[in-house]
């Protein structure tokens, strides 16, 4: 069998494709995030995910099937229960997730948090609510600014955030403080997915903006993953965007932080012209966090067709030893209620210059068939404790 030398897997954050058969149990009822972006905007121009078969996997009223599509491509079923950033990545490297990630976004964080919070950090807390990050900086940084009180807030995501202003409040202090919040997160009622630190710039409402200096501070994986097995027998394991901090740089040989999803598909490119043996793992993180949570298909139609721009480079790069992957990790439906994540079932689609022909292979019934499918490609096994079976023959 044929093994592929450089494997590329993208992850377009959130770009769901259809509502999962136990959707109506997480609220998600009808829901398909990217067939609702297509009906929901004048026109949506992606020829390269046109010509890989996006639209022959998925009905899209703005984009028509491709007669003959390059790429292989199915849908994948998510196996654990959750519908967050972690519980999408992690399952694709064979961890099955069974009890969802903490929320808080519904009431804040309790007061017993906030307080040993506070008094673990020496500062006083203000306000502990489910936010957009840029809201909450227009009505709090002023305040955090004068007062050295510190903001924290949530999402629809696991996640406890602290904002920090770079000049006042300073980054290491941010950082000092994020790292005590992890601690505190780790006890089981608290437990939330990650930490992240926000900075920002500005001096008054209307001019703050968030810094590039974004850490994120992520529980480790509770096993071995199909990435630690790459970097242990040598082979590349390099992450672009949010990967290191989703894995809490295990199984990392390489890690790229990210400006904006287009600056991801840049690194990714740039990462194309290397010589390396392994695995380039992308992260596209603006599709769910400034269009999906903010509800805005506009928006996140306009982000994928920069995508696609970026993409039709990329695949100029390819060689025919290489095995390119893009797939999603959850949903996140911004025609939907609320500002929460979406359950649904996610596009796969695989490509490389070498296939004789494109077209519909077997749908999956979890993520992991990504990670199994990387490690088979290398002659490896997944590790124990794992789920996932390859599908690296129907991708020859």
């Amino acid at each position: 069998m044929k093994n592929y030398k450089r494997i590329f897997l993208i992850v377009i954050d959130s770009l769901g494709a259809g509502a999962m058969p136990d959707a109506a149990e997480f609220g998600d009822a009808g829901t398909d995030t990217l067939a609702h972006i297509s009906s929901s905007v004048e026109s949506l121009v992606i020829p390269n995910l046109r010509n890989l078969g996006l639209a022959n996997l998925h009905k899209l009223d703005k984009v028509t099937p491709c007669e003959n599509p390059l790429a292989k491509y199915s849908y994948l079923y998510e196996a654990s229960r959750g519908k967050d950033t972690m519980t999408g990545h992690w399952e694709m490297m064979g961890l099955k997730i069974t009890t969802p990630f903490k929320t808080f976004t519904e009431t804040g964080f309790p007061d017993e948090l906030i307080k040993e919070l506070s008094e673990k950090t020496g500062r006083t807390i203000i306000g502990n609510k489910s936010a957009s990050g840029t809201a909450i900086l227009d009505e709090l940084g002023e305040e955090e600014i004068k007062t050295g009180h510190m903001i924290v807030y949530t999402s629809a995501d696991s996640v406890l955030q602290i904002c920090g202003n770079e000049e006042t409040f300073g980054l290491d202090e941010l950082y000092r403080c994020c790292e005590i919040a992890r601690e505190l997160t780790m006890k089981d009622e608290w437990k939330v997915g990650r930490v992240i630190a926000r900075p920002y710039v500005g001096k008054k409402k209307g001019e703050f903006v968030r810094t590039s200096n974004r850490h994120d501070y992520a529980l480790k994986p509770f096993g071995k993953t199909a990435l630690d097995v790459l970097k242990e027998n040598g082979y590349d394991v390099i992450s672009v965007g949010k990967i290191s901090d989703i894995f809490d740089g295990e199984g990392i040989t390489e890690s790229n932080k990210s400006k904006s999803s287009v600056h991801g598909m840049e690194q990714t490119i740039e990462i194309s012209e290397r010589d390396f043996t392994g695995l380039c793992f992308v992260n596209l993180v603006d599709f769910d966090a400034l269009w999906g949570h903010r509800r805005n298909p506009e928006g996140y139609a306009r982000e994928l067709e920069k995508f696609d721009v970026k993409l039709g480079e990329l695949l100029t790069k390819l060689n025919d030893d290489d095995l390119l992957m893009i797939t999603a990790d959850h949903g996140n439906d911004p025609t939907h209620t609320g500002t929460d994540h979406t359950r649904e079932k996610v596009p796969f689609l695989a490509y490389s210059p070498s296939m004789k022909t494109g077209g519909k292979t077997e749908d999956q019934d979890c993520f992991a068939v990504i990670g199994s499918t990387i490690l088979d490609n290398f002659g490896l096994k997944m590790p124990e404790n794992t789920i996932g079976s390859s599908v690296l023959e129907s991708l020859i």
